[in-house]
């Protein structure tokens, strides 16, 4: 008998092993993630575009005479100012002219002087008064002329700003106006160029605060981005706006003037330009963080009833700061998925904890970063 009742304890200690491996595992809890429902809100908005920098003013400088270039007491690319000398022709022609011109006319008043006198006495015919009146004004004007001539062999700076390459050097002969000596660009100011497309104007004409921003002289503020990622440290002012679009690119052509005492900008330089002072009254947005990304189409997680997650595609605009303007898909009141993003899964259930607005704020710099 015990050998038997042996057997069946180990039988019963068996059965009892087996049925404790075959228990069900306890079911985790749901995962807690943040989320953020979704309200209308106004947000700023900013714009960017390339843009070119270009001179306030430009000048060709050209010699008014003909004659051979004496000196060139100007160095190449250095900033000049009004009035400084430029080029120096040989005048020994126009000196000999001017001096002729001189003599004529210092002749032709003595002339006069004489006559006058006596026509009041009757001595002289009035005719022969008029001829001298004649001759001075006609020695004036051939004065005039040498004078100008003779001055004009000195080629000066109309405008102050930086001076470019000489195409002429000493020795070359300049043959009059049709030759072009150098120029001059002045760069303080200067002006920046950018192209918003026909879709951008149209968008900021329907809001009628936008509209008012695209306007010479408004309070839109233009920024400028340089080359190597710095932001130049002064805003510009919108000072054109052109009448027509390019129908080569669709795109209008806006002009800002920057100050530019440090030489920062320099003509023909290509910057980045913001736009800031627009807005977008009653946008639905989320912070870029929340945003996923499944080959070419864009999704956020939606926590809906039950806790039950499901993925939402998406149809987002454009950026404001932290946020991201979502034109289709969401609307008010829908729970999106902010923090713990990678733990919720479509078709699972969740447990969402409500973030306030200072933690999504946060959340969405984080991401951004």
């Amino acid at each position: 008998m015990i050998p038997q009742r042996l057997s069946l304890a180990l039988l019963a200690a068996a059965a009892a092993a087996c049925s404790k491996g075959d228990a069900t595992p306890t079911t985790p809890p749901p995962a807690e993630v943040g989320v953020m429902t979704v309200e209308p809100r106004t947000l700023p908005l900013s714009y960017e575009f390339v843009g070119e920098v270009q001179p306030i003013k430009r000048v060709d400088v050209r010699a008014r005479v003909e004659g051979v270039i004496e000196a060139r007491p100007f160095t190449e690319g250095s900033v000049v100012k009004a009035g400084q000398v430029l080029y120096r022709l040989e005048r020994v022609r126009y000196d000999a002219a001017y001096r002729n011109a001189a003599a004529r006319l210092a002749n032709a008043r003595r002339t006069l002087g004489r006559l006058e006198p006596l026509l009041e006495r009757n001595a002289v015919a009035q005719q022969d008064v008029d001829n001298a009146r004649t001759e001075v004004e006609s020695a004036e004007a051939a004065y005039d002329d040498a004078r100008k001539n003779r001055e004009d062999a000195v080629v000066r700076a109309e405008i102050g700003g930086r001076v470019g390459r000489t195409q002429l050097e000493v020795g070359a002969r300049v043959t009059g106006p049709a030759d072009l000596l150098t120029t001059i660009e002045q760069l303080d100011p200067v002006y920046v160029s950018f192209h918003p497309s026909i879709q951008d104007q149209q968008q900021w004409a329907r809001n009628p605060r936008s509209r008012t921003l695209i306007q010479p002289g408004s309070p839109l503020v233009v920024r400028v981005v340089l080359p190597d990622g710095s932001e130049l440290p002064r805003k510009g002012k919108l000072d054109y706006v052109s009448p027509s679009v390019d129908p080569a690119t669709g795109t209008q052509e806006l002009r800002a003037s920057f100050g530019n005492d440090d030489r920062a900008l320099v003509p023909g330089q290509f910057v980045r330009v913001r736009l800031q002072g627009f807005e977008r009254d009653s946008a639905l947005a989320v912070p870029r963080r929340a945003v996923q990304q499944s080959l070419d189409q864009q999704f956020v997680l939606v926590v809906g009833q039950g806790d039950t997650v499901a993925a939402r595609d998406i149809e987002a605009g454009t950026w404001s700061g932290d946020w991201w303007i979502v034109e289709n898909g969401l609307k008010p009141g829908d729970r999106v998925v902010v923090e713990g993003v990678q733990k919720a899964a479509p078709g699972q259930p969740v447990r969402p904890v409500a973030l306030p607005d200072s933690a999504v704020a946060d959340t969405a710099r984080g991401g951004s970063q």
